[in-house]
């Protein structure tokens, strides 16, 4: 990739800028902090130097007036805040009321370089962007003549390593559960002797009874705290919160402990490797013992939904070991994780694998969705068993395109992994000042995918935007950052700042 290359910010950017200063000195930014901002260049030119503060509350009176406006017909309780997104800039959100605040929430880690990306921006206009949105294809049934090549160029010029092919999908939900139904498929196949066998007349007749052999009698393992989707079989899969579960039947699905690392790790290195051992011990025992065997074990690299919980690379070379042994698929769920919020493009590149997984997610920061697998062993033996109208969405794989030409442009992975040593050792001094609020840090060495636990969380997320800063949890106690590849130093200097504001004014 080539090396990395910032935006100057030019005379459109000067008017925004100079408010912003003006506005952020009013509500407590050092000024030395101010002279610092002013000195760099933000990739995206029109960034302010740091937030704007209107209101004296979030929501204001207009964010408001919106909220009420849109209750009475769209669910409106798990509104974080209303934003505008015609206003947004780079890592800065906007709201209606003229609040402009550094979102390290990114839409739940879903925007990767920037609010209203000029890059984008021209993506969006071209004659090809126009084809897919107003000609939608059925993938499936009338591909376009370009599909491959747009394929070709974007989503599958990034695939993971030893991944060579691609379904794509509408969202993550969607992507962990055809990849499911791929598992199955291949199970199956391999117990029936091969793809070239037929489906017996048994199969067919009882799988319209959803029972077996038609309908096996198979799992997907899964890992207490994760999160892998609010469908149907993804649903079976998550276990970070009830909400997401309560009066939804579901699978009766094996589910092993993930390890519970204790922190600093160089103080608990023994300890966190007897928890390892035991996750490993477990998963092994269950797939050698659940009365529906797993085809499949699926693992986010960092468990976000559920706390932002880490392991360490030898926990998932043994997990790979494992897996291969008893001949169950491993699926890497990197739709939070992927295009290169860690440090790495895919996260899983952090363990240093011999064997790359059977499988790999994504979503989000792709804007689209789908899974990487090796077409010699995955692909299903026939047609119309991986199908839906759309199967994908040409308009995001166009888009992913534009995305990752601006990560490969800016070289935006190794400056995510730089500026994420940085902001770790800034929050690792507020922890040392702060012990009681900066608690259980995590995330040294993966990026900007960097957390902690806060004993007054949701108390923190809301004061935080008092202070110019949009931040989410995670888990129960667990605040995580999510910034966008954008997210420079100055950036990190203006949320560290505000975080300690934050905590001393709990």
């Amino acid at each position: 990739m080539p090396a990395l290359r910032a935006v100057g910010a030019g005379k459109a950017a000067m008017r925004p800028v100079l408010a912003a200063h003006s506005v952020a000195s009013s509500h407590g930014f050092s000024s030395a902090g101010a002279a610092r901002m002013a000195a760099v260049n933000p990739f995206h030119k029109d960034e302010p130097q740091a937030p704007i503060l209107k209101t004296q509350s979030i929501p204001g009176p207009e964010s408001t007036r919106y909220i009420k406006e849109l209750q009475d017909v769209f669910e409106t309780r798990s509104l974080n805040m209303i934003a505008d997104y015609s206003k947004s800039v780079g890592n800065y959100i906007a709201d209606p009321d003229g609040n402009l605040l550094l979102d390290v929430y990114a839409q739940i880690a879903s925007i990767p370089v920037g609010y209203n990306n000029p890059a984008l921006a021209k993506v969006a206009q071209t004659p090809e962007m126009v084809d897919a949105i107003i000609n939608r294809p059925a993938l499936g049934n009338f591909p376009s003549h370009t599909w491959a090549s747009i394929l070709k160029s974007g989503i599958l010029k990034y695939a993971p390593k030893g991944l060579d092919n691609v379904y794509t999908a509408m969202a993550g939900s969607d992507a962990n559960e055809i990849a499911y139904k791929a598992a199955f498929m291949y199970r199956r196949q391999r117990e029936r002797g091969g793809p070239d066998v037929d489906f017996t007349a048994e199969e067919i007749e009882s799988a319209m009874r959803n029972e077996a052999p038609g309908s096996p009698n198979l799992s997907i393992m899964s890992f207490k705290q994760s999160f892998h989707g609010r469908l149907f079989g993804s649903l079976s899969t998550t276990r970070s919160k009830p909400i997401h579960k309560i009066d939804i039947p579901a699978f009766d699905w094996p589910q092993a402990t993930f390890p519970q690392l204790k922190y600093p790790l160089d103080q608990h290195a023994e300890e966190n490797a007897k928890a390892e051992q035991a996750s490993i011990d477990e998963v092994e025992h269950l797939i050698e013992t659940w009365h529906a065997p797993p085809a499949a074990v699926i693992v986010e690299p960092v468990q976000s939904e559920g706390g932002d919980n880490h392991a360490s690379p030898s926990f998932f070379q043994k997990l790979r070991a494992v897996t291969k042994k008893h001949g169950v698929l491993l699926i890497a769920d990197e739709v939070q994780t992927g295009l290169g919020a860690t440090g790495k493009f895919w996260a899983h590149e952090h363990w240093n694998l011999q064997d790359p997984p059977d499988m790999v997610t994504f979503s989000k920061k792709a804007q689209a969705a789908g899974y990487y697998f090796r077409s010699k062993d995955l692909r299903p033996n026939k047609p119309y068993r991986q199908f839906n109208t759309w199967m994908g969405d040409p308009a995001k794989a166009l888009l992913f395109r534009g995305i990752v030409n601006e990560i490969e442009r800016l070289d935006l992975v190794n400056h995510t992994a730089k500026v994420g040593d940085y902001v770790y050792g800034k929050i690792e001094a507020l922890a040392q000042k702060y012990p009681d609020h900066f608690q259980n840090l995590r995330g040294k060495g993966q990026g900007t995918f960097i957390a902690f636990d806060n004993p007054k969380r949701d108390e923190f997320l809301a004061k935080a935007k008092t202070f110019g800063v949009n931040i989410g949890g995670s888990g129960t106690s667990a605040v995580r950052l999510r910034p966008m590849l954008i997210f420079q130093e100055h950036h990190a200097d203006i949320l560290v700042e505000a975080m300690e504001k934050v905590v001393n004014a709990l």
